[in-house]
């Protein structure tokens, strides 16, 4: 692939730029100045960013641009932000687990974090985490910076990240800044449809956006494609495909032509691909029996705007199979990479 190398000079930039769940604006910024560089119109809505060529209705893509983060909630006192802007609180009655609570914990022992301002990107400072605890009075986990003591509440803090390669791999925060590298490199190479920047994601609020957007401008039917990455435990499980479609989700089921269609490019494009939901569900029985607990399918972007659309919007889900999901040493194949990138050059007419 020719041009490959400027699609990682843009995604070593862009991961460099914090998008913390639930503020996301300023990251927005920095993809409307990249998009309208490469020729697109670009729209801002609520928790949403479109991009659109001249044929807008040719193919519709979606990544989400939200990434994990902290959220200042006081002197020296922070919290995870996915947890703020999903609301979840034992004050309120919708917790998350414990389990959840101490993996997180120990996840980004003295990790480097930045904070900026939400809305412009101004720099904040930048600290280094030293300590997590669960709060016994509010059960809630509680996050101390050294360097940002001078922040005030509200104020979004980053994991200071840069992209790191080598000849077979691309490590960092990759969930979900890679998959909107892509979109917006699809513009470099003259993509006309249209391409969705979505906020709040990793809090399960970014579908109410983008299904907004279809309720105001979309026709009677509207088909989708979810850009995502996938996590697996090993690079051994990860490497047996080079992309990952889904058939449904816990929420819903997806279109079933959309989803055999992209079946079909990867067979004749001789793309390694499997289905994530049949995977989970094989481990499921090899594990009947054991005591060990059910895994889910999983929650999509996708599920949630099929299974509250009444049937106005619908499609798939194409992502990328990766290992050290949700930290700062998420990892993804070159060779996976390049794939993902043909296989959405195919589909959107490139």
């Amino acid at each position: 692939m020719d041009n490959f190398n400027e699609f990682l000079d843009l995604l070593k930039s862009l991961i460099r730029q914090p998008s913390v769940v639930g503020a996301e604006h300023a990251f927005f910024r920095v993809l409307q100045r990249e998009l309208e560089e490469r020729g697109a119109k670009v729209t801002w809505y609520e928790g949403l960013l479109v991009a659109q060529g001249e044929q807008p209705d040719r193919c519709h893509f979606s990544s989400h641009i939200d990434r994990h983060g902290l959220m200042c909630t006081g002197p020296n006192e922070f919290q995870f932000a996915a947890f703020i802007a999903g609301k979840k609180t034992t004050l309120l009655g919708n917790d998350v687990g414990n389990e959840l609570k101490l993996t997180l914990m120990n996840r980004f022992e003295n990790t480097p974090v930045l904070a900026y301002e939400p809305w412009s990107g101004a720099y904040r400072g930048s600290g280094i985490i030293n300590n997590a605890y669960i709060c016994e009075f509010r059960q809630n986990l509680i996050f101390e910076v050294d360097g940002l003591e001078h922040l005030v509440a509200g104020t979004p803090v980053g994991f200071l990240d840069k992209l790191r390669t080598d000849q077979d791999f691309l490590s960092g925060q990759l969930d979900n800044v890679l998959t909107a590298a892509m979109l917006v490199h699809l513009f470099s190479l003259g993509f006309q449809g249209t391409a969705f920047f979505t906020a709040e994601e990793e809090s399960g609020g970014s579908w109410r956006y983008l299904l907004e957007w279809y309720r105001r401008f979309g026709e009677s039917t509207n088909n989708l494609y979810v850009l995502d990455t996938s996590p697996y435990r090993n690079r051994e499980e990860a490497d047996k495909q080079l992309v990952v479609l889904r058939n449904k989700d816990e929420h819903a089921e997806f279109h079933p032509e959309t989803t055999q269609n992209l079946a079909r490019l990867c067979a004749d494009l001789d793309i390694p691909f499997s289905f994530k939901d049949q995977y989970i569900e094989r481990l499921n029985q090899q594990t009947l029996g054991t005591g060990q607990p059910k895994m889910g399918i999983g929650r999509t972007e996708l599920g949630r705007i099929t299974a509250n659309s009444n049937g106005l919007v619908h499609g798939t889900t194409l992502q990328i199979p990766t290992t050290g999901y949700h930290t700062m040493n998420e990892t993804a194949s070159i060779t996976s990479v390049k794939a993902f990138l043909q296989l959405i050059c195919q589909l959107g007419n490139l």
